[in-house]
Order: structure tokens, then C-alpha cells, then sequence
């Protein structure tokens, strides 16, 4: 044994035992105690003396303390690594490869031995790597000591899996990751010997365990294997998967098959062979594998009503193989050719098949899958895992070459004759298969078997259907109008041979259908549609009970409202209503019920939002709506008047102002309402108000004419004109006077509620929709300035994220972008300006205050980062009234973005950057602040500097890096001379922040900083002096994130 090992007292040796038994022992310890005992262990582990702990413990007849001598020597090796003296490397590697024979020998478990094998290769890591290497065959000779030892091949085959991953996620620098890596690739032909000749074994003569660890062991190395050696496993792992008899029903050994099908999957999805290589060693032979025995274990699944453990693995495979080579699926699916001869180890029929033949099996295999009887998630979990495919395949039948030479099929047809003559037919009646298969999968049992469902059955099944939605989507794609066809003939025959007492889940399950495609299908007229949203479905459809059906209905107008538009307008005298009104008058029906309020709300909004001006003329019948919203709730309410907003907005201004006046005015008194009860009901009318805030933000969006800010720049006359209208509308004493309401409410609001953080969410939307730029003014568009106002007393009251983003959003407004596209941006008005610097004063002012409090910055990122934020936007916009800001106020905002190039919140530091750059910039580039571009300079560049370095020798978390880069080479640019003679003076001064830079490391950096002054330069260059200022040049660690 090593020498070098601390020998300690027994009495410790006993102390630390005893904690091990107390703190994994049967008896449950309260959370406290385990903690105690855990830390005391971990604490004895960190010790030098834990060394002689290992030998002890791996002797104790206790599994426990033998696990934690296994770990303190993995640990110890791993860690502590530099504790162990030069010259005792060899006894330790001789002492770990007798302990862990030893261990294997003496039937200790699993657990254990793993931990040993780590620790095996944990040593191989510290010691094979390096010229010359300290242990060159590690591998190999640490396999013939197992041997010599009488290791058996089961336990062979788990230390090389272990061996496998542990290099794999070993965190090493490149030239030793190589190193190691090819220590390994050097030892395949031993590592395929061995597991082949696990495989081969008769099985009288193997263990499962044994067969078991070599499946897994070949997937640990599947991705290290080259193709040439992967394939030749291929037929051996089919031979694990031939029944034991063949029978109509054969029988299968379970302990075989599930392993050999893991082994496969791996081999399919992560090794040389993955991708679609490989196609005629891998995917042929598991074809011919599935034509001969795949059928069987399908149809007993399917007969039986259960799946079970050879099945379910079989479904993985099938998709794993799916995943693998969907294109060579979708190239051939009609393919005349015959499948060649590859080495198969059971009876293949004579002659060959065509490839067409095994790739439509493969196809009706899986559909039998995705068709499985029962619910998904109550009585089978299989169907979902094939639906990703229907994804691929799709995608492959779109972009493969389909087209085979006249030699392979006699034709000598262009390939897209070929393609539209053979493949098309092939892949629409599969995807036809698939539309039937899935629309019945999607039908929710009856209401008395779903009440029976746990709530996550209900979730799991919610979730598939909404997953059935994507795979329709791809069916779409290929069966295009048909698919559409299909499902309006579904509702019809269920429809017209529907009875009283029949449920509508069926007719339901098919609705869910057409509205999964939705975002498939072109906005363009449609037969069909019009067949779903008129008389013929809709007007069947229950007007009373049934929810869900009537639920599923409201989703699907609400998905296709923008459809609607194609449609020609309702002709008055018409005695059919048109698919839109038809549509609104089914939706507005669900509004009363409570169950169906939401969704139809959702769907109404959607209706108007997409069919403004075709509703425009049925302004009146909204009016009527509106009058009667008595039983809707507060909460749909906002939705139902955010429609007809959307309804009014398509009139002529002057005729929005009535309607607009008779849905916002009561919402303007309910929120006085509220401000007048909150002392006598504070939480009520705080509810209130938040209720009728939200309404005025739905008002304010339906009312809302572009979406699009690039509309918004539109100076054509049409747009002129529409704003000039909309101009003299809004100077209406009426809407005057409204607007007025509104923003006293608002203030009111804010003066009583500004603190609390749902009623700051609420303004804060409503702020944002009854803002606008120029071209997209509405009646009740409020001006950024009075807004202004009140953002600035909430920030005086409660500095919060909120009050600095609204401002950031409003001083935009303030100077707004010019209609008409110009070279140089326009400056802003003079009251705008004097507006800026008020409101600049004041954030300035609570800001630097809450920032001056202890601990205010690192714990509110998230407001540090809105504030910086906002000064950026002020320097867009109104750059010049920072230098009319008093001395201290600016000096005292420069200082706290300096400081805050210290702060470790990654977004707080980058925001403070950008400000900086921008500002420094901004300053640099405008001819008329050449003196406060050099005052800048003088009272802060130096300052601005140091806070750079120091962040590259530790201060700053290295996330930011390019950021401080970004900052770095902004003051070279802007101020070269300075800069060279400030880094310089900072770099070698005494109080430069402690780090590993040597004299020369720091003269290395000016010199390639100042060099070239390229941007990839001082990257560079910043980057590698980070590196070693940190001290970690050369570390796996500073290579992968220098790399980032």
C-alpha cells in the first residue's frame, strides 16, 4: 500500500465512522441534524489527514462507510490533487487498482465500484496527459491488472462506460482533451472485442448483467466508435431481438431486447451513423427487421389493449429510426427499387422486397402507434412520441430529390413528373391516414369518463391535443384543401345523423382540428370555411349548455377572424347573414355565460380588431351590445369594449366621438367612484380602479389604427388628411373634456395608488396604449408631457423599474420621429426641451438619492438597469440639457455610472456601459459641445478608465467583458492621447487592484491596445490581459470563455 497515506488515530478514524452510520442510518434525523452531520463529514473530507480515511473505510464491513471511502478517494484525487507528493503518483495508481480488485472481488456493490472507477479515471486524467506522459498506457494496462485479478467482464464493461464519460466531461484544456481522447480511440479494437464477444456469448452462458453492461458500455462509446466499427454491431444487436420462437404471438426475452433497442436508438441518434448515415448497414436491416417481426408486436399491443415493456421499447425505436432517416423515407416511399442483400441474422423472404415495400410498413408501423386505442395519458403513453415525426417527414418530402434513373425503374420521366405521378399519391394517403387517425385521438371521452380523470390526466391530455395541433399543421402542408374538404364532411355527417341525446365530443374533436391549422391555411376565400362559418355548421351548432363544444367554436372563429376580411359585406336586405355576422352573433350569444365569457371576449376582440371597417356600418348593434353588458364581468368587460373601440376606430373621427363618449365616460366615473370610496373600502376600490384602468387600456388599444411602426412614418396625403381630420375631431369641446377626465382620474390614481405594485402594472399598460406617436393619434391620445408629470411624483414616491421604463417610453413621444424622412434627426422644440430637463431634474435627483442608501444598486438590478435605460433615451433625444443640468447633478449621475462598473448584476453593469458610450459619443460627435467634450475628459475620463481596468483584473463579473471592451475602446477612439497616458498611470500605480499582471503582461496590453486601435485589436488584447490578471491563462476555465 502507499506510503505516502497519513496514518490516523483509530479514536478518529471511529469518530468519523460513527458520523457516517448516524447520518445515513434508517431512523429518519430531523433536516437540521442530517445537515450537521453532513457538513462535519464533508468538513473531515477537505482535510489533508482524509487520506488515511480511505483505506479503513473501503475495509468496514458497513456499505455506507465503504461508499464514503470510495468518494473520499475520488474526491481527494480530483481536488486535492496538488497534496499528493511526486514521488508517490505510482504507489497511489498501484494502491487504487489493488483496492478497487479488491472491492470487485469481494462482491461490494455497484455503487461503490463505480465511485473506484471514477476515481480510476479522474487519476488517468491528472496523469496520461503531458509530454512525456506519466501513465501512456493507462487504459490497457489498467484493463490487464482487472484481468490478471479475475475481474469479471460485466464489471469490465461498467468501468468502461465510466471511462468513456468521465473523458467526455472531464474539463480540460484542448491539447489534453485530445490527448485523452486519443487514449481511447487507441483502445477500440480491445473495448469492440470485448463487448462483441459479451454479445455473442451463448446465452446460457451470459448474465443479463452481464449483457446488460455491455449494451451500455457500447453506448457510452458510441460517440467515440468510427462508422466502420459500429456497423458490424448492427446484426449482432438484431440477434438479441428475434423471438425465442417463432410463433403467430412470438415471445421475446425482455432482459435482450430492451437493451439491444436502447443500444440501437443510441446508434441512431448519436454516433457516427447518425443523421441518416449509414442507410444501407442501419436503417435496411431494421427494416427488414420490422417487415418480419414488428407487425406481430403491434398487433398483440393492439388485440391485448396494452402495451407493454417490448412494445413501448419498440415504439422508440421506430421513432428513433423515424428521426434518423426521414428523407430516405420521403426518396423512397415509392420506390420500385429492391432492397440488396445486407447481413441480417434471421430469415429474410426471397426474393428482396422493394424499398418501398419496408419504408410503407415502417410508415403504417408507426401510424399503428400513433393510432393506439384509448386516451393518451389514461390508457397509453406511446402515441405522442411519434407525432415529431409527421414534422420531419413533411419537411423531407419538401426538400428531397425524388427521381430514380431508367435503369432502376424503366421510366425515364422528369423528376418532377415522378415526383407529383408516384411520390404525391403516397405521402397524401398517409397524411390522409394521419388526419383521421389523430382527429378521432383528439375527442375527449364523455363527461361522466373525463369527471373520473385525475387533474393531471386532464393536463396531459390538454397537452396532446394542442401537440396533435403541430402534426396537423405538417398534414396541412401536404394534403392542403383536401384536408379542410375531409373535416367539413366529418361535421356534416355527424350533424345530420346526430340524435337528441347524443354528445357533441365528436363533432367538438374535428373543430379542434380545423383550428389548429389555422396558421396553415392562406387568407384567401374558401369553400369550406364559409361551409363551417355559416348556417350548415355554425348555425347547428348548441346556442345553450354543452361549453365545451361551444368553447372549441369561439376558438375557432377567434383564430380565423382575419380570414373574415375576404368576405364580401353583408348586403342589408340579404334575409343569410353573412360569415361574419354570423360569427359575431354566435359569439355575442356566449357572452352571458360565465363559462364561456372569456373565450368569447377573446374571440370578439379578435373579430373587430381584424373587420373594422366591414362592421363599421353595424355600429349601432354594438351600441345595443354595450347597453347590454350588465352580466358580463368586470374583467371580459375590458375586452368586449376594446372590440367595439376596434369598431369605432373604422368611422370618420367626427363620428367616433358619441360612441367613444357613451363606452369611456361611465369607465371615467366608476374610476372616480373608486378614488372616492378608498378610505371607507381601500381593497375594493383599489380592485375597482384596477378594473377600470384596465378597460381604458383595452379602449385605448381598439381605438388604436397601426400597429406597424413603420406605418407610422407614412407621410403620403391619404395619411396627412387622416390626421388632420383626426386633429380637428380631438379639438371637440367633448373629447376635450373626456380627455381631461381621464387624466384626472389618472392623476388621481397616481396620487393614491402609485405605490402599489398592480395598480403601477395597470398604468403602466394603460400609459402605453393611450400614448402615441403623431400619425397614430386617437381621440383619446393623451400628451407625453402631463404623463411626464405624474411618472416623475410615483418615482418620488416609490422608485421603481415601472415609473423609469414609462419615462423612457414618453421622453420618445416627447420628440417624436419626423413624418417625413431626413439626413440629420430634427431637434426637438424648444418647450419639449424645457419639458426634458424638468423631468430630467427630478429622476435625477430620487434616483441619485436611492442609489446614495447602502446596498440599493446590487439589490434592484432591475431598477438600475431601467435607469441607465432611461438616460440613454435622453441622450437620443435631448442630449444638449445634460450639459444645462446644475454641476453636481451631472457630476453626481457621471459618479454613479462609474460606480456602477463595479456592480456583479451583469444587465446593471452592461446598461451603465452603453449609457456611457452613448453619452461619451453623443458629446464627441456634436460641433457645439467641443468644451464639454474636454471637460468631460478632465473631470471624469480618468476616473471612467480606472473603473475599466479594474474590472478587467476582477473587479467586474467576466460576463461583461465585451461590454467594458465596448466602453475601452470608445474612450480610445474619442480621447487617444489622454487614454494612452491614463492607462499608464493607472496600470502602475500602487493602488491598482491586486491581480497576477506582471509589469510586462501590463506593458504587453498598451502596446496592443495603442498599436493598431482596431476594435478586434483592443478585444484581443483586453481579452488575454483579463485572462491573466485573473490568473487564468492557460485553464480550461479561460479558454472556453476567452472563447465566448
Amino acid at each position: 500500500m502507499a506510503t505516502f497515506l497519513p496514518v490516523l488515530a483509530q479514536e478518529d478514524v471511529d469518530r468519523a465512522t460513527q458520523l457516517i452510520q448516524q447520518a445515513y442510518s434508517q431512523q429518519s434525523l430531523p433536516p437540521e441534524e442530517q445537515r450537521r452531520l453532513q457538513q462535519e463529514l464533508f468538513e473531515i473530507q477537505r482535510r489533508p489527514e482524509a487520506w488515511g480515511l480511505v483505506l479503513p473505510f473501503l475495509s468496514h464491513p458497513d456499505p455506507n462507510v465503504q461508499f464514503f471511502g470510495a468518494h473520499t478517494i475520488q474526491v481527494k484525487i480530483a481536488r486535492d490533487w496538488d497534496s499528493v507528493p511526486s514521488d508517490a503518483v505510482t504507489q497511489l495508481r498501484d494502491m487504487l487498482l489493488e483496492l478497487t480488485g479488491r472491492a470487485i472481488s469481494s462482491g461490494q456493490n455497484k455503487v461503490i465500484l463505480r465511485k473506484l472507477f471514477v476515481a480510476i479515471t479522474s487519476l488517468a486524467v491528472k496523469l496520461h496527459p503531458g509530454n512525456p506522459s506519466r501513465w501512456p498506457d493507462w487504459l490497457s494496462s489498467t484493463l490487464t491488472a482487472f484481468s490478471t485479478m479475475g475481474v469479471p467482464r460485466e464489471h469490465l464493461m461498467d468501468f468502461l462506460a465510466i471511462v468513456a464519460e468521465e473523458v467526455e466531461r472531464a474539463d480540460l484544456l484542448p491539447p489534453n482533451k485530445a490527448q485523452m481522447q486519443a487514449s481511447l480511440v487507441a483502445a477500440v479494437p480491445m473495448v469492440t472485442q470485448g463487448i462483441s464477444g459479451c454479445i455473442t456469448a451463448p446465452a446460457a452462458q451470459r448474465s443479463h448483467n452481464e449483457l446488460t453492461a455491455a449494451t451500455k458500455c457500447l453506448q457510452a462509446w458510441m460517440s467515440i466508435l468510427p462508422a466502420s466499427d459500429l456497423t458490424p454491431f448492427v446484426p449482432l444487436l438484431l440477434s438479441l431481438m428475434i423471438p425465442t420462437a417463432e410463433t403467430p404471438s412470438p415471445e421475446y426475452d425482455d432482459q435482450a431486447f430492451i437493451p439491444a433497442s436502447d443500444t440501437l436508438q443510441e446508434l441512431l441518434s448519436r454516433s457516427a451513423l447518425a443523421d441518416g448515415s449509414g442507410t444501407k448497414t442501419v436503417t435496411e436491416p431494421l427494416l427488414l427487421w420490422l417487415d418480419r417481426y414488428g407487425g406481430a408486436i403491434v398487433r398483440t399491443s393492439i388485440d391485448g389493449g396494452f402495451v407493454d415493456d417490448i412494445s413501448h421499447s419498440l415504439c422508440k425505436l421506430l421513432v428513433a429510426l423515424g428521426d434518423h432517416s426521414a428523407m430516405y423515407f420521403a426518396k423512397n416511399i415509392a420506390s420500385p427499387v429492391l432492397v440488396k442483400p445486407v447481413p441480417c441474422p434471421f430469415p429474410v423472404p426471397t426474393p428482396l422486397p422493394a424499398v418501398s415495400h419496408l419504408v410503407q410498413n415502417f410508415l403504417k408501423l408507426l401510424l399503428q402507434y400513433t393510432a393506439l386505442p384509448g386516451y393518451y395519458g389514461v390508457d397509453e403513453e406511446e402515441s405522442e412520441m411519434t407525432l415529431g415525426f409527421w414534422y420531419l417527414f413533411q419537411e423531407a418530402l419538401w426538400n428531397v430529390d425524388y427521381g430514380f434513373d431508367v435503369t432502376d425503374d424503366g421510366d425515364a420521366g422528369h423528376e418532377a413528373e415522378e415526383r407529383d405521378r408516384d411520390m404525391m399519391p403516397v405521402a397524401k394517403a398517409v397524411y390522409s391516414e394521419l388526419v383521421t387517425v389523430l382527429r378521432r385521438k383528439v375527442v375527449w371521452p364523455p363527461r361522466a369518463v373525463a369527471n373520473g380523470w385525475s387533474r393531471d390526466q386532464r393536463d396531459k391530455f390538454q397537452a396532446y391535443r394542442r401537440d396533435v395541433g403541430d402534426a396537423l399543421i405538417n398534414a396541412y402542408y401536404v394534403l392542403r384543401d383536401d384536408m379542410l374538404a375531409f373535416y367539413v364532411s366529418d361535421i356534416m355527417q355527424r350533424l345530420s345523423a346526430r340524435r337528441e341525446q347524443d354528445g357533441w365530443e365528436e363533432i367538438e374533436a374535428t373543430l379542434h382540428c380545423i383550428m389548429a391549422v389555422q396558421e396553415a391555411v392562406p387568407v384567401e376565400d374558401s369553400p369550406h370555411l364559409r361551409q363551417v362559418f355559416g348556417p350548415e355548421i355554425l348555425g347547428r351548432l348548441p346556442k345553450e349548455g354543452d361549453d365545451r363544444v361551444r368553447r372549441t367554436a369561439l376558438h375557432v372563429i377567434g383564430s380565423y377572424a382575419s380570414w373574415f376580411t375576404t368576405q364580401p359585406p353583408q348586403v342589408p336586405e340579404s334575409p343569410t347573414p353573412s360569415p361574419l355576422m354570423s360569427a359575431i352573433t354566435f359569439v355575442v350569444a356566449a357572452l352571458p355565460h360565465p363559462a364561456l365569457c372569456l373565450s368569447a371576449a377573446n374571440a370578439l376582440r379578435d373579430l373587430c380588431d381584424a373587420n373594422r371597417t366591414a362592421l363599421a356600418p353595424h355600429i349601432s348593434a354594438f351600441g345595443e351590445l354595450h347597453a347590454g353588458l350588465t352580466g358580463i364581468p368586470d374583467t371580459e368587460k375590458a375586452k368586449v369594449l376594446q372590440s367595439i373601440a376596434s369598431v369605432i376606430q373604422a368611422l370618420p373621427p367626427v363620428e367616433e366621438i358619441p360612441p367613444i363618449e357613451a363606452i369611456v365616460s361611465p369607465v371615467v366615473a366608476k374610476l372616480f367612484e373608486a378614488l372616492q370610496s378608498a378610505a371607507q373600502l381601500p381593497d375594493e376600490a383599489r380592485a375597482l380602479a384596477v378594473q377600470q384602468l384596465e378597460t381604458l387600456t383595452g379602449v385605448a388599444r381598439g381605438l388604436t389604427r397601426v400597429s406597424d411602426s413603420l406605418l407610422a412614418l407614412d407621410d403620403s396625403p391619404e395619411v396627412q388628411a387622416a390626421m388632420e381630420e383626426m386633429n380637428r375631431a380631438r379639438e371637440d369641446p367633448r373629447v376635450l373634456k373626456l380627455r381631461e377626465a381621464i387624466l384626472s382620474a389618472i392623476r388621481g390614481t397616481v396620487e393614491l395608488w402609485s405605490t402599489d405594485a398592480l395598480v403601477c402594472d395597470a398604468l403602466s399598460d394603460l400609459f402605453k396604449a393611450i400614448t402615441a406617436l403623431p400619425s397614430d393619434v386617437t381621440l383619446l391620445s393623451l400628451p407625453a408631457g402631463p404623463l411626464l408629470e405624474l411618472v416623475c411624483l410615483a418615482a418620488q414616491r416609490q422608485l421603481t423599474a415601472v415609473w423609469l421604463s414609462l419615462a423612457t417610453m414618453l421622453i420618445i413621444q416627447l420628440n417624436p420621429p419626423s413624418l417625413i424622412a431626413t439626413t440629420f434627426k430634427s431637434e426637438p422644440s424648444p418647450e419639449a426641451s424645457e419639458v426634458a430637463l424638468n423631468v430630467l431634474q427630478v429622476l435625477l435627483q430620487t434616483s441619485l438619492t436611492a442609489f446614495a442608501q447602502p446596498g440599493v444598486m446590487v439589490s434592484n438590478p432591475d431598477v438600475v438597469q431601467a435607469f441607465f435605460g432611461c438616460m440613454e433615451s435622453f441622450i437620443h433625444h435631448f442630449l444638449l440639457i445634460f450639459y444645462r443640468l446644475p454641476a453636481d447633478l451631472f457630476n453626481g449621475l457621471l459618479q454613479c455610472a462609474i460606480g456602477a462598473l463595479s456592480l456583479q448584476e451583469r444587465y446593471s453593469l452592461t446598461s451603465a456601459c452603453t449609457f456611457l458610450s452613448s453619452l461619451i459619443n453623443r458629446t464627441a460627435t456634436n460641433d457645439d459641445l467641443a468644451a464639454a467634450k474636454a471637460s468631460l475628459a478632465q473631470t471624469h475620463g480618468f476616473q471612467i478608465m480606472r473603473a475599466i481596468l479594474f474590472g478587467f483584473a476582477g473587479v467586474a463579473p467576466r460576463s461583461a467583458m465585451p461590454n467594458l471592451i465596448e466602453l475601452l475602446s470608445t474612450m480610445i477612439t474619442r480621447y487617444p492621447l489622454e487614454s494612452k497616458q491614463w492607462i499608464s498611470d493607472i496600470l502602475f500605480a500602487e493602488d491598482f487592484y491586486p491581480c497576477r499582471a506582471t509589469p510586462e503582461s501590463k506593458n504587453k496590453f498598451i502596446k496592443a491596445v495603442f498599436g493598431s486601435r482596431s476594435l478586434k485589436r483592443t478585444r484581443e488584447a483586453a481579452q488575454q490581459f483579463t485572462l491573466v490578471a485573473r490568473g487564468l491563462e492557460g485553464s480550461a476555465f479561460g479558454y472556453a470563455t476567452g472563447q465566448m
